[in-house]
């Protein structure tokens, strides 16, 4: 399984890159950091249309958090439960993979 991970510093910017990157290398997961654009911007379209899935948690100017994966995630958490904190640094998901199910977990740099 190849993972990988971006702290893509704006996804609204860095999108072209990201849908590149992503037909070149063809990860099963691709974990991005510092969306910086509310969960509606998220460009879901675009991502499916790479054949791609994606869980995300976003906000406005800084923050935000996504997994992107060939496969839907479930079992899908964002934020910390139970940890009153409204910034959007952290999102956990479930990929169903060959070897079983993998839990992966994105954090903003320097939050975890």
């Amino acid at each position: 399984m190849k993972i990988a991970t971006w702290n893509v510093n704006s996804l609204k910017v860095r999108l072209p890159h990201v849908l590149d990157w992503l037909a070149a290398n063809k990860p099963d997961a691709l974990c991005l950091q510092e969306l910086k654009l509310e969960d509606k911007a998220f460009p879901v379209a675009d991502l499916e249309a790479a054949g791609y899935h994606a869980v995300f948690i976003g906000q406005k100017t800084y923050n935000g958090v996504a997994i992107v994966s060939r496969t839907p995630a479930r079992g899908v958490v964002r934020n910390i439960p139970g940890f009153g904190d409204e910034q959007a640094r952290v999102i956990a998901a479930t990929l169903d993979t060959a070897d079983g199910p993998l839990r992966l977990l994105v954090a903003k740099p320097g939050d975890v």
